[in-house]
């Protein structure tokens, strides 16, 4: 017999409660209209580590989210980041504070060059007023010295660095991908989520962003939580993964657990799912 899913949640809370998390969240709840999207949802996410949230269509996954980046309100719970508590703030606000996203349509700025859009991402750090800009000021100069020294670092990273001057709406599908996530790592996050990374990639494009989301979780020293439906690629990269179904957790665990657990494989994997 199952167990109650409420049970599921506490256990998979539990699992994921460590002394210290850089992201904490607990008893998440968001009601629209008739629908509970997300059902007393518990996470938490350690420092450096990859997380996989997956699940059906529909499991509430992107309105996680949404919740955590605050782009929607709560209804019931807390989230806190490096023990701060975030819910309520706006969202500008808690990327300021180190939490940045993707989304699963590209958002770039697709009329600004592959650097701008880089640049725009870095001068919410900027320590310059507007009259010292204005004036162009020695402080200004130096800083925007240092934010062009950034970017065309993260554009070497990202492999981007001849592309640096071309419209972001003129690069291929896979290099826009690129760039959204060094632009989210522009903004100096501590805790990174992508949303379908992988979508709308071919086999080598995927491999390739396998690679780099390893490179940069370690050269960053980054926590990433990671939603996507490519179950190689969650497999392979993360070190926990969460999942859920009709907006609840319904088991949480290593990669080797998930992919035999029963519950897993009757909601989202199927009987021939295979690594």
């Amino acid at each position: 017999m199952p167990e109650p899913m409420h049970r599921v949640a506490k256990a998979a809370a539990a699992d994921l409660a460590p002394e210290f998390a850089l992201l904490r969240a607990e008893g998440l709840v968001k009601q629209f209209g008739g629908l509970r999207a997300v059902d007393h949802f518990n996470l938490s996410v350690r420092p450096n580590e990859l997380v996989g949230l997956i699940g059906p269509n529909g499991a509430g996954k992107t309105t996680v989210f949404n919740l955590l980046t605050g782009l929607e309100n709560l209804d019931e719970g807390r989230i806190s980041l490096n023990n701060f508590p975030i819910a309520g703030l706006a969202a500008h606000v808690i990327s300021h504070r180190g939490l940045s996203r993707t989304f699963q349509n590209i958002r770039l700025l697709k009329n600004l060059s592959v650097l701008e859009n880089i640049k725009i991402a870095y001068h919410q750090h900027v320590r310059y007023n507007l009259l010292q800009s204005v004036f162009r000021t020695r402080r200004f100069r130096e800083e925007e010295r240092e934010i062009e020294r950034k970017c065309l670092e993260f554009l070497e990273i990202f492999g981007l660095t001849d592309v640096r001057d071309h419209m972001a709406g003129s690069l291929p599908y896979g290099r826009q991908r690129k760039l959204e996530i060094a632009r989210a790592l522009a903004t100096e996050s501590r805790l990174l989520l992508l949303d379908e990374p992988a979508a709308g990639m071919n086999p080598r494009e995927t491999a390739e962003l396998m690679d780099l989301i390893h490179q940069i979780k370690d050269r960053f020293d980054l926590s990433i939580l990671l939603i996507e439906h490519d179950m190689r690629l969650v497999m392979n990269i993360c070190q926990r993964i969460v999942v859920m179904d009709a907006g609840r957790i319904i088991a949480a665990g290593k990669p080797e657990e998930i992919r035999a657990n029963p519950a897993v494989i009757e909601a989202y994997l199927g009987k021939d799912f295979k690594h």
